[in-house]
């Protein structure tokens, strides 16, 4: 025990120690805070004004209405690590938290989004994968425009080196792919990132641990859904942006979404097998905290739209399917409303590999 350290804060320090070392070796996933006002909504984008890719980009109207939503004095914009902090730590924050995430490191981030949210102070954090600016790739930003980034305070996190689909490598090129590029960006702007998103929101148990034995303190995925008590801290949802998805009605619906807290997920490691046990999977989960509304919960296939056949227990969700998932990716939404209008959303994301 340090000296004038008192028993209760001792044992605090060790509990939370012992939870995280469990959590590198896979015995424990869950974010350490069971606070449930420890919730935020994560959004995540990738380019802006970029016309030739609907599907990763943002019209820039859209993203100046996105940024008037967010600073209408109705929201508290976060740098993202104050989210993992608050997480880990079980501090409450405000309703209505909201970060900012953006992927890849596109010229776009830099020459469009950068001037609107360096003149509305907001803060944001930009995910790297450093092979292509070290390439200098033309439409990647240069490392001189990222140290700007991280000098004038926007938080640098690692997106692998070759933004690879990483649930189809080694664990041995896995973790070269996590170490190598924290020491890229550690080389170019002086500080090793602290937060990973997996490329595609593609990942596993064993990428999960080797992203915490990598050193990172928090990882993202791209499924839906609010960051909040019940979460993996290394497999956080974030809200995917874009211009099919960006209209004001359905943002503003997202950044007032409640969290969905649940506990039991089953199957809990998002890489399915190719085929038998386990594919298709049996999805289910229990809703902690307050269920009114569960009885208007409805469930949501990337594949199949709504899910007609679940069944609820109590408190539990079961949802059995007719077929095995498909090569790629597969996302699962399930949403229900509150009594004050807004939605609580849980979200996961499962991943097949492709025969090889």
């Amino acid at each position: 025990m340090a000296f004038g350290e008192t028993g209760a804060s001792a044992l605090r320090r060790a509990l939370a120690a012992l939870a995280v070392a469990a959590s590198t070796i896979g015995i424990a996933g869950p974010a350490l805070s069971q606070n449930p006002e420890a919730a935020a909504v994560i959004l995540m984008y990738h380019r802006f004004g970029e016309t030739d890719y609907p599907s990763t980009s943002v019209d820039m109207d859209q993203f100046e209405a996105h940024i008037a939503e967010l600073t209408n004095g109705d929201f508290n914009v976060v740098p993202l690590s104050e989210i993992v902090s608050a997480l880990r730590d079980g501090r409450e924050l405000p309703d209505r938290t909201v970060a900012i995430t953006v992927d890849d490191a596109y010229t776009s981030v830099f020459e469009r989004a950068w001037p609107i949210l360096k003149r509305e102070n907001l803060p944001f954090t930009l995910f790297v994968a450093t092979e292509p600016v070290d390439r200098g790739i033309p439409g990647y930003m240069t490392w001189d425009q990222i140290k700007e980034l991280h000098d004038a305070g926007v938080t640098i996190g690692s997106q692998a080196v070759t933004h690879p689909h990483m649930p189809t490598r080694s664990a041995a090129r896995n973790r070269l792919e996590l170490v190598d590029s924290a020491q890229r960006i550690a080389s170019h702007i002086g500080q090793a990132p602290t937060l990973f998103a997996y490329p595609y929101g593609e990942a596993s148990t064993e990428i999960m641990q080797l992203t915490a034995e990598a050193g990172y303190q928090a990882a993202f995925g791209q499924h839906s859904g609010v960051a909040n008590a019940t979460s993996d801290l290394f497999y956080l949802p974030r809200f995917p942006i874009n211009v099919n998805y960006g209209g004001i009605d359905r943002f503003r619906r997202l950044i007032n979404t409640r969290p969905l807290r649940v506990s039991g997920l089953t199957p809990k490691d998002p890489l399915l097998p190719a085929e038998g046990p386990g594919n298709p999977p049996a999805f289910g989960f229990s809703v902690d905290g307050d269920t009114d509304g569960l009885g208007a919960l409805n469930c949501y296939h990337s594949d199949t739209s709504r899910i007609t056949q679940f069944e609820r227990l109590g408190n539990r969700i079961e949802v059995r399917f007719d077929a095995p998932f498909a090569a790629g990716r597969t996302r699962i939404n399930c949403t229900m409303p509150t009594r004050d209008g807004r939605w609580r959303w849980f979200g996961m994301q499962y991943y097949v590999a492709p025969p090889n």
